[in-house]
């Protein structure tokens, strides 16, 4: 059963009245519980909502019986655990601030504690700020840019190992070009065949770690050396296998 009202009220008086029985130092016992307190409250009227009228109540601390004194004189009995017609749900909020008053509380300076809003750290900020000065791997080259097919001469991709013998998330792409075709479009090349290598084995992004080249036999070849990853990397310059492929495409570089 829910305490009543009137009982609800009493409750929470008799709470701040028996916190004041310990005393604050720990090496001091707490004095004995009273047999019984008398205390003032303010009753809520059920006919004028908001409004309230100070009664007097005699606790048992033993056995709970309530026991009020009314206005009249009378006496009114209480059962701490029975129903009554002002239950529960007829405290108003009125009422409670009537009883914060009889209390002396005062929680206006706490203010309002809705959600916080957690704001982000300098390195975040940093962070936030770095990726988005990260651009595509893919070289700018001119709007108007289409390449032409016997310029690139095959390409191949192969995963690097360590000491160990065990796989890495690197790799190197060998390619094969025109003598005279220029370095931007040499790592171009070089990139799609990585985004299609990528793409093909289930890896997202890739940032360029190094380049070498050199001419032979009347080609150039150059050996571009990346890292792989699922999630993206930090770098100024990242590879998006579906992104990369899409460019590639729409410029006519192969990526095989």
């Amino acid at each position: 059963m829910r305490p009543s009202g009137r009982a609800l009220i009493l409750l929470t008086t008799v709470t701040a009245v028996l916190a004041g029985c310990a005393t604050q130092g720990e090496k001091d016992r707490p004095r004995p519980k009273p047999d019984a307190l008398v205390v003032n409250f303010v009753q809520p009227m059920n006919d004028n909502p908001g409004k309230g009228k100070l009664s007097r109540a005699r606790i048992s601390t033993k056995s709970g019986d309530i026991q009020i004194l009314e206005p009249d004189g009378s006496v009114t009995e209480m059962d701490l655990e029975g129903d009554s017609v002002d239950a529960f749900a007829a405290v108003s909020e009125a009422d409670l601030m009537m009883l914060n008053d009889n209390l002396g509380l005062n929680f206006a300076a706490m203010g309002d504690l809705g959600p916080v809003k957690k704001k982000p750290t300098a390195q975040e900020l940093a962070l936030a700020e770095f990726r988005a000065r990260t651009q595509p791997m893919l070289p700018a080259l001119k709007k108007n840019y289409e390449a032409e097919p016997e310029l690139f001469r095959g390409v191949s991709v192969e995963g690097l190992k360590d000491s160990a013998g065990k796989s890495r998330d690197m790799v190197k792409v060998n390619a094969n070009l025109k003598r005279g075709v220029d370095a931007d479009t040499a790592f171009a090349y070089a990139t799609c065949a990585l985004a299609g290598w990528a793409e093909a084995n289930g890896k997202h992004y890739a940032r360029h770690i190094m380049t070498d080249q050199e001419k032979r036999n009347g080609e150039l070849q150059i050996g571009a050396y990346f890292t792989l990853s699922d999630h993206q990397p930090m770098g100024l310059r990242v590879m998006k296998s579906d992104e990369t492929l899409q460019a590639c495409k729409d410029r006519g570089i192969p990526a095989t």
